[in-house]
């Protein structure tokens, strides 16, 4: 399917440019909907842990929006998460008072629903054909609700896999969830955000299961976050296993648009009422001065060596950013985080190896491979800093472009010496 095929497929409903789930197994998958915000927003501050931080645009929902083919509508339509008076466009300036009064998100769980009837429902909703490899979990079974099936249009089995949760919705990791990742870091066709007229906020998603495109397994999700805070995660492949089986059919069974109307349905309503609301989450933080995304951007440039030129930029929120960088030989990714406040996991990062200079910063580097979503003959190499007062710079090269695509070059064009100085400059200092 082409990108003029997708757009017509969804009619016009969606025309935002904003992947999906990267899971390890069936309830694996059908979790993330509700539990990849917060584990996102842990790893992104303690994931550097071996140097990466490039892997972590790899799990769960991305978060930069990157160029696509679509433009920015408002939907006019009432589905699972419409509630009478819900308003469609919340005002940023509200405190989370008066977004728990417009929600609703503080209430009393209805009566739980069992697998059976959320297999059921799935199953309802699905075109007709033939179920097997059934799995589910209820409302009142931890760590939440799912439904996963093995359908067949006769045209080849396929996976299917719905999942429900609750997160805080003006919390800092649901703005996050809802972004199209970087290209850099995650490979996919076509990814768009949508508004719906109750507040409602859905992503689509046309990708892959692997990052490295090893194995052409593709992975569609749809998305959505309610006002009052539910999640609705639906997720489709073209092969009866997200990992290791064989692709049946060239694209997964439902269209987007097919897939969008999964997670808008009606019938999820019983399912999302017998959910508790989540704890409520600090509200997002202005970035500390000098350590905004583009900030980080200028200085990053400002200390790499003349012999390189910078081919490309980006970044995830404020404390990471990354530029693609070429010598002549090859294009390198170097990435970047610069976290204040990590004293909390100085002795989880800094332990045997670990050289103490006499300001008392530590320094740690690291050569290895890259981890398991790395292109082949991916290696990486790192320097990671904090300083006394708990700021941590963390920079690392690759030998590619990207770190989901095979080596371009032997080592990266940088060297340990000069990963080490940028991370050691002065002008990660707050402020400068």
């Amino acid at each position: 399917m082409g990108a003029d095929a997708f757009e017509e497929e969804i009619g016009g409903a969606l025309r935002r440019t904003g992947e999906g789930f990267v899971a390890e197994d069936r309830a694996a998958l059908v979790e993330r909907g509700m539990l990849s915000g917060r584990r996102r927003l842990r790893r992104r501050r303690a994931g550097a842990v071996g140097g990466s931080v490039a892997a972590l645009a790899a799990v769960g929902l991305g978060a930069s929006y990157v160029g696509g083919a679509f433009d920015s509508v408002t939907v006019e339509e009432q589905g699972v998460a419409a509630r009478p008076g819900a308003t469609a466009d919340r005002s940023k300036e509200q405190s989370k008072e008066q977004s728990k009064e417009k929600t609703g998100k503080a209430h009393a769980p209805g009566p739980a629903v069992s697998s059976e009837k959320i297999l059921g429902i799935l199953q309802k909703l699905l075109p007709e054909g033939k179920f097997s490899g059934q799995e589910g979990r209820g409302t009142g079974e931890l760590p939440g609700p799912f439904a996963h099936v093995v359908y067949d249009d006769q045209h080849g089995k396929a996976a299917i896999g719905v999942s429900f949760g609750a997160v805080d919705p003006d919390g800092a990791g649901v703005a996050e969830q809802l972004k199209c990742p970087d290209k850099t870091f995650v490979p996919y066709d076509e990814c768009g955000n949508e508004k719906l007229s109750d507040g409602s906020r859905l992503m689509l998603m046309r990708g892959y299961e692997y990052p490295d495109r090893r194995v052409d397994t593709k992975l569609w999700t749809a998305f959505l976050v309610t006002p009052e805070g539910y999640t609705v995660t639906a997720s489709e492949w073209n092969a009866p296993a997200e990992k290791g089986a064989a692709i049946t059919r060239p694209q997964p069974p439902l269209s987007i648009a097919r897939l969008r109307m999964l997670v808008l349905a009606e019938e999820w309503r019983p399912v999302l009422r017998a959910l508790p609301a989540a704890p409520e989450e600090p509200l997002p933080q202005p970035p500390a001065q000098g350590l905004d995304q583009a900030s980080i951007l200028t200085k990053l440039k400002s200390l790499l060596p003349g012999r390189v030129k910078v081919t490309g930029q980006g970044g995830q929120e404020a404390e990471y950013a990354y530029v693609i960088v070429d010598d002549g030989k090859g294009a390198t990714l170097v990435q970047i985080n610069v976290q204040p406040n990590m004293k909390d996991a100085e002795s989880q990062l800094f332990g045997s190896g670990t050289e103490v200079r006499p300001d008392g910063t530590k320094v740690v580097t690291r050569q290895g491979d890259g981890d398991d979503k790395g292109g082949a003959g991916i290696v990486m190499w790192t320097a990671d800093t904090i300083r006394p007062n708990g700021l941590r710079v963390v920079v690392s090269a690759f030998n590619s472009g990207a770190q989901n695509k095979d080596a371009t070059r032997p080592e990266p064009a940088l060297t340990m010496a000069e990963l080490k100085a940028i991370a050691l400059s002065e002008k990660w200092r707050a402020g400068e």
